[in-house]
C-alpha cells in the first residue's frame, strides 16, 4: 500500500440540523401574575408569593412563587409544626408614591416566565436600564424583609407596576416586602445617596 495522498479541500457547509429541546432561561417577575409582552416571552404559570413568617427565625429565607393549582401526594393528618408556607404581603405605607397603584397589606403575585430564544438571566440592583445587547424583561424595585424582624429573605427585583392579589387586601402578615434603601458608610456615597429607595432591572440575553 503506497503512503497517503494530499488532502482534498474542503467541502461546503451542510444544512443547519434540527433545533434541539435545549437552550432558553427561566425567571420570575415579581409583582405580576403576566410575563413582558414587548419581550417575547412565554408565562409558565402565574402564582402568588410565598415566604417564612416574618417572625420566625428558622424556615427558609428564600421567595418563592407558588402555583394556584398545589398537587399534593402524601400527607400526615392534622399540622406538625416544623416548617411553614405562608403567602407575601406588601408592606408599602411610608412609600404611597412609588408603585402606581396601592399594594399596602394585599399578597404579591408572580410569574415564572420562558424565553426560548436567549439563554442567560440578570438582575441588576440599583439600575433600571439593561447592558447594551442585553433584552429588558422588566425592572422595578429592589424589596426584602424588615431589617428589625427576626426572619431574613434575599433581595428581590419587584416589578415597578406591581400589582395586588385580587380581594387579598387584609393585613394576614406572613413573609414581608419593604422597600430597600441605601444606607452610606461602607456603601460609598456618592455614588450612593442615603436613604434613596434601590430600583433593579431583570435583563436576558
Amino acid at each position: 500500500m503506497g503512503p497517503p495522498g494530499k488532502r482534498g479541500e474542503r467541502g461546503p457547509t451542510g444544512t443547519p440540523g434540527v433545533k434541539g429541546d435545549s437552550g432558553g432561561v427561566v425567571y420570575t417577575r415579581w409583582g405580576r401574575s403576566d410575563c413582558p409582552q414587548s419581550s417575547n416571552t412565554t408565562i409558565l404559570y402565574s402564582g402568588v408569593m410565598g415566604g417564612s413568617w416574618y417572625q420566625h427565625t428558622g424556615g427558609g429565607s428564600n421567595y418563592l412563587c407558588l402555583p394556584l393549582n398545589p398537587i399534593f401526594d402524601k400527607i400526615t393528618s392534622g399540622s406538625q409544626g416544623y416548617s411553614y408556607m405562608h403567602g407575601t404581603e406588601y408592606e408599602t405605607s411610608s412609600h404611597p408614591n412609588i408603585f402606581p397603584k396601592n399594594v399596602h397589606d394585599h399578597d404579591a403575585p408572580c410569574a415564572v416566565c420562558y424565553t426560548e430564544s436567549r439563554g442567560s438571566h440578570l438582575m441588576i440592583p440599583a439600575r433600571n436600564v439593561c447592558p447594551s445587547g442585553w433584552t429588558l424583561e422588566y425592572k422595578g424595585y429592589l424589596m426584602s424583609a424588615y431589617h428589625g424582624h427576626k426572619g431574613r429573605t434575599q433581595f428581590i427585583c419587584v416589578d415597578g407596576n406591581a400589582e395586588g392579589t385580587t380581594g387579598s387586601h387584609s393585613s394576614q402578615d406572613g413573609a414581608l416586602l419593604y422597600f430597600v434603601e441605601s444606607s452610606c458608610g461602607s456603601l460609598p456615597c456618592p455614588p450612593y445617596a442615603n436613604g434613596k429607595e434601590l430600583t433593579c432591572v431583570v435583563c436576558t440575553k
